[in-house]
């Protein structure tokens, strides 16, 4: 609700705020948790720090958790101010937590839609590198490969999508906190 001046009153900024620094602490959470899960299902096993794909991997799944780190402590920020619109302090903190971490989740979109098509261009071989089966579909897990390679492809693109929907989500509503506080700042 526009005043005359066109910025919110502080009872919009407040519930503005408040849903989304819900939405950014949700969000958050789940790039985290889907981080998590690419890591120990897939990236613990294939990471070879000789090989540059696999390192690429990694790096944009470290990069990942940090940006999603950085959009939960924005979500705890935007609330906190949400309460506590008085602290120039707290809008200063959301303002560069928000920024950071929409910035971070750019990052981690363009080096996500790096892996996927570098995954899709060499058809999984590098996360399958640990494996020395000649035939795939042999056994699920065998003293030479040390998980489950009949849906290691498949579930990594899966998880990897959900994290690049998920970065797209960050960014959008990182913006808004982002836009929210600068019209709080009034510049």
């Amino acid at each position: 609700l526009p005043s005359t001046s066109g910025h919110l009153d502080p009872g919009s900024h407040q519930r503005v705020l408040m849903k989304t620094g819900l939405i950014l602490l949700i969000i958050g959470h789940l790039n985290f948790i889907t981080s998590a899960l690419v890591h120990g299902t897939v990236l613990r096993f294939v990471v070879n720090p000789r090989d540059a794909i696999s390192l690429q991997y990694a790096v944009v799944n470290a990069a990942s958790v940090i940006s999603a780190l950085l959009t939960i402590s924005c979500g705890i920020a935007a609330l906190m101010l949400s309460r506590y619109l008085a602290p120039a302090t707290l809008k200063w903190m959301v303002f560069a937590l928000s920024a950071s971490s929409s910035l971070g989740c750019l990052c981690c979109l363009l080096g996500l839609a790096v892996s996927i098509g570098l995954t899709l261009g060499s058809q999984g071989r590098v996360l399958l590198a640990p494996c020395t089966v000649g035939d795939i579909t042999l056994a699920p897990i065998s003293r030479e490969c040390p998980f489950d390679p009949t849906r290691v492809y498949s579930s990594t693109l899966s998880l990897w999508a959900i994290s690049l929907l998920l970065d797209s989500m960050e960014i959008v509503f990182g913006i808004r906190c982002l836009l929210l506080t600068l019209d709080l700042l009034r510049l």
